[in-house]
């Protein structure tokens, strides 16, 4: 984060409910996914020059998440990781926003940031995307992003997802 001119870890100044919109540079793309998990709209600049990336969070209102010391002190507001593995990183950001979910939600795609919304669908449409046929009669959800169609069920994938994020905050002490 920047105050006063200077870059400041995260973890030592935000408290509280994280943004409603974040922006998760190029090093940080399986954090965004994992934000995503947690129903938090967040955009990836991948391929972007620090430039467009400080243009695009300023021009859509979003947190800026980084490693880069640099770009943090470019943008107002961002907030610079220093872990690099995804366990350091999540604890990082929960230590910053201390009301940062934790519960798997199908709320945006975890591919495309895109909204996500329960849907029903024919056996047919199911079975190319790889979702249980047999589950799925008995009264498993689907869900699918509305800007790229992908087709989300709760299963052994996301079971581990929900794990690692009760580790990670059991690790944190929350």
């Amino acid at each position: 984060m920047v105050l006063k001119g200077k870059v400041i870890d995260a973890p030592s100044v935000l408290r509280g409910v994280p943004p409603e919109r974040l922006l998760a540079d190029e090093m940080l793309g399986r954090l965004a996914r994992y934000l995503r998990f947690v129903g938090l709209d967040t955009a990836y600049a991948r391929g972007l020059t620090d430039d467009r990336i400080a243009r695009w969070a300023s021009e859509e209102g979003r947190v800026l998440l980084t490693r880069d010391r640099g770009l943090a002190a470019r943008v107002p507001g961002a907030v610079r990781i220093r872990a690099r593995d995804i366990a350091g990183q999540w604890r990082e950001l929960r230590g910053s926003f201390s009301d940062l979910p934790g519960t798997v939600r199908f709320a945006r795609c975890t591919r495309c940031n895109g909204e996500v919304r329960r849907v029903t669908l024919s056996p047919d449409a199911v079975e190319p995307v790889g979702a249980p046929v047999a589950r799925i009669a008995t009264g498993l959800p689907l869900y699918r992003c509305t800007a790229c169609g992908h087709v989300y069920w709760s299963g052994t994938h996301t079971l581990a997802v929900q794990r690692a994020l009760d580790r990670w905050a059991a690790e944190s002490g929350r």
